[in-house]
């Protein structure tokens, strides 16, 4: 991974066989990133959804292995109790123009990735949301 900051914005290269979710925290911890927003696309060989059913609180998550294009990536950096917390969402295609997505669990590049990280000054932390299941933005 390769990255340069432009004052409140990441450009970030996430290379072949790693882990994006990995990369997306170790920039954020290393950069001090409290809130931000997160775009992506790529190429990824093996990656893993979720999808939350609310009336089970309870995500079921999808594997999928093979060639396809991330053709969505968008999410949140913020914190949980102070500490770092990410909430992505990923969608990607094959080559029969499926596309596969959800709350993202893994994603290993096969290609690239090219991420683009918008930095928000300000805090928001989250908090465990019984009645729901989630951890929820706590304002």
């Amino acid at each position: 991974m390769e990255y340069r900051r432009f004052n409140n914005t990441i450009v970030c290269r996430i290379d072949r066989g790693e882990e994006i979710l990995d990369k997306i925290k170790e920039v954020a911890l290393k950069e001090n990133i409290k809130l931000a927003n997160v775009n992506a696309l790529g190429a990824t060989n093996e990656f893993k959804v979720g999808v939350f059913k609310p009336e089970e609180k309870k995500y079921y998550s999808n594997e999928f292995k093979g060639d396809f294009e991330i053709v969505s990536l968008t999410g949140t950096i913020n914190t949980m109790n102070g500490e770092f917390y990410t909430h992505i969402h990923m969608s990607a295609g094959n080559d029969k123009g499926e596309v596969f997505g959800g709350h993202l669990n893994k994603a290993v590049v096969s290609a690239t990735c090219e991420m683009i990280i918008n930095i928000i000054d300000g805090v928001v932390d989250r908090k465990f949301d019984e009645d729901i299941g989630l951890n929820l933005f706590k304002f």
